[in-house]
Parts: structure tokens; sequence; C-alpha cells
């Protein structure tokens, strides 16, 4: 399964996304990290950018309002997206189904938990960089603070690197492996699919008040059914129709605070 095209597209996309990962909290903060670009990013790289654009889109809905503010640590969903798209692309041998989309996406839950504790690990560890800053003689505290700044960057990528590196593999063996189960496991994975736009709905309205929300995903609801029922339109234009209903809503809500 692992030749050396594969071997090169993990260590490609295990680089890219390292780079991608900067963006969320280290670097930059262009929302290059975000979920709904990410995916495509990847996709793109790997030859798919209709897995990365799906995946993306149903994890941007998902993860939407968790934000590392403060001591708050959430899930890393950039790490989430990458893996998923990467595992989904290279397990579904290129082009993936709906349920093996739908599969990648479900293996994410077992990352939440490893990204908390990795990113836990990392901010103890770059706690100390000050106490190196200040650890010599005052005229050299620019050049370690400059030091100290970079070490920080180069751990936040390295990180990243390396939880690609294990979780990519990982996956893309048991998108492979799901690949070979009976049709009916797929079928039910499939439904599980088109319907994870109405649960990433449900939690950007439990997050938010509902009378903010309401108006737009009536709006988005309403046109995703009639795009799919009237017009039989791809299944990517219903989801990002409820994407961007949710949006939307939060970039509202945003702006009347």
């Amino acid at each position: 399964m692992f030749d050396s095209d594969t071997l090169y597209k993990i260590l490609l996309v295990s680089f890219c996304g390292g780079v991608i990962s900067l963006d969320r909290t280290a670097v930059g903060q262009f929302m290059f990290s975000q979920p709904v670009v990410a995916g495509p990013l990847t996709g793109w790289i790997l030859g798919d950018v209709t897995a990365g654009l799906v995946i993306g889109t149903i994890l941007e809905l998902i993860w939407l309002l968790d934000i590392p503010i403060g001591t708050f640590v959430p899930a890393d969903s950039t790490v989430a997206v990458i893996c998923a798209t990467a595992a989904a692309v290279l397990g579904g041998r290129g082009r993936p189904e709906l349920s093996l989309l739908g599969f990648s996406i479900l293996l994410t839950i077992v990352l939440a938990p490893l990204t908390m504790a990795a990113d836990n690990v990392i901010r103890k560890w770059n706690t100390r960089l000050a106490d190196f800053v200040f650890s010599g003689p005052g005229r050299d505290v620019p050049t370690r603070l400059s030091r100290a700044h970079l070490a920080g960057i180069i751990v936040f990528f390295v990180k990243s690197f390396v939880l690609y590196l294990v979780c990519i593999p990982i996956g893309a063996a048991a998108v492979r492996w799901f690949a070979g189960v009976p049709e009916t496991y797929h079928n039910a994975m499939t439904l599980y699919t088109k319907l994870l736009p109405f649960l990433g709905a449900a939690s950007v309205v439990r997050k938010l008040s509902i009378k903010t929300l309401d108006g737009f995903l009536i709006i988005g609801f309403l046109t995703a059914a009639v795009l799919g029922l009237a017009f039989h339109a791809h299944y990517v234009v219903i989801v990002l129709s409820a994407v961007c209903a949710g949006i939307l809503g939060v970039y509202y809500r945003e702006r009347r605070s």
C-alpha cells in the first residue's frame, strides 16, 4: 500500500501541513489554517480538491466556534482536516466515495484528545523560553528573545509535522480497510456524511443565540433543499449552502455584538 509515491505524498502533505498549522496560533493567523481552506489546499496537493472541500466545509461547521483564547486549548481542527483529507484521498486511491469521506471525518474523533494533549505539552515547554530570555546579561536580551521566538515556531512546526507523519498513514490504512467492508456499511456511512452538516449547524446554534441564526439557517437549508430536490445539485453545493448560512450567522452576530 505504501509505495514510494505514497510515501512521498505523505511527506509532502506533512511538511505543507506543518507550515499551514503555524497559521493557527504561532505565525500570521491569516486564516489559512481554517478547515474550509486547509482541506481544499490538501486536496489540491493530492489531486482531489473536491474531497478536501467536502471534509473541510463539514469540519468548519463543527469546529467553527472553538477558538484558542486564553488558557482554553481546543482540538486542533487543522490537523484533523488535513489528516482526514489525506487519509481519504490516499486510502481511497485518488477518487474516494462519499462513504470514505465520512469515515475519514469519523476518524478525527480519535485525533481530538491527541491534538489537545500535544498542544498542552508544547505550550508548557514554550513557557520555559521566558526563563531563557531573562537568564543572562541584560544586553543580550534582544538576541535571546529572537531566538526564543524562533524556537517556539520551530517546536510548533515539528509538533504538527510529527502528528501528520504518524496519523496520515494510519488513517489511510483504516480507509483502505473500510473500502473493503460490505456495501451495507458504505450506505450507512454515506447517510451519516449527508447528515453531518446538520450536526455542524446544530453545534453553531447551541453556542450562539438561535434568534441570531434562525433566519440564516432557514434560508440556507431551504436553498439546499431546492437545489437538491428541484435541480439535483451536487452534494458539494448543498453542503456549502448550509455552511455559508452558518458562517453568515456567526459574522452577523459578531458585528451586532
